[in-house]
């Protein structure tokens, strides 16, 4: 259990909450670049099997079922996928945010099968990591801007932040079917 956050922080944050590394290395981004490669065949086996009342069941109190969890996937890595498109390609660079509780409960994120995100997730990886693969160290220092929190964050940023996204969503589901048995 984590001290100031009992169990539901452990369910919520089930590998913990992102931390930024103090530097992001070529090697460092050569392996985020990985687990970002590999993050949509996790995700498809994360749910693999599972039927309507597993896949509608919430991975914690409060929480999103893990239909919601994988169609948030989809998603939250289109939306930053195009965030570091528009990074590429845009001085000063101010991205739009979304209101993503609110797409969670949007009638496809809540019914719709999960294969759909799944599929959208393997074509979106493909091109998101052919992106990365490509980039230079100067295109990795490459910024954005939150207008909500007015921070800054640049590209190398933001890979170890999708890094982290996928593995904690993937374990969200994973630790989920640990302690039902599934």
């Amino acid at each position: 259990m984590v001290a100031d956050g009992g169990m539901d922080e452990d369910l919520r944050y089930p590998i913990g909450p992102f931390e930024a590394p103090a530097e992001i290395t070529p090697t460092l981004r050569a392996a985020y670049i990985d687990t970002i490669a590999a993050t949509p065949a996790l995700a498809r086996a994360a749910v693999a099997g599972l039927d309507d009342r597993q896949l509608d069941t919430r991975y914690r109190e409060g929480g999103w079922t893990v239909r919601q969890v994988i169609h948030h996937l989809a998603d939250d890595h289109l939306n930053s996928y195009l965030r570091s498109r528009l990074a590429l390609t845009e001085d000063d660079c101010v991205i739009r945010p979304y209101e993503e509780p609110r797409w969670a409960e949007l009638p496809d994120a809540r019914t719709a099968p999960p294969g759909c995100s799944l599929e959208l997730l393997d074509a979106l990886h493909v091109r998101w990591v052919a992106l990365f693969r490509g980039m230079t160290e100067s295109d990795f220092a490459r910024s954005f801007v939150h207008p909500r929190s007015g921070r800054s964050r640049t590209l190398a940023e933001l890979l170890a932040l999708y890094d982290w996204h996928g593995r904690h969503h993937v374990a969200q589901i994973t630790r989920l079917r640990e302690r039902m048995g599934w």
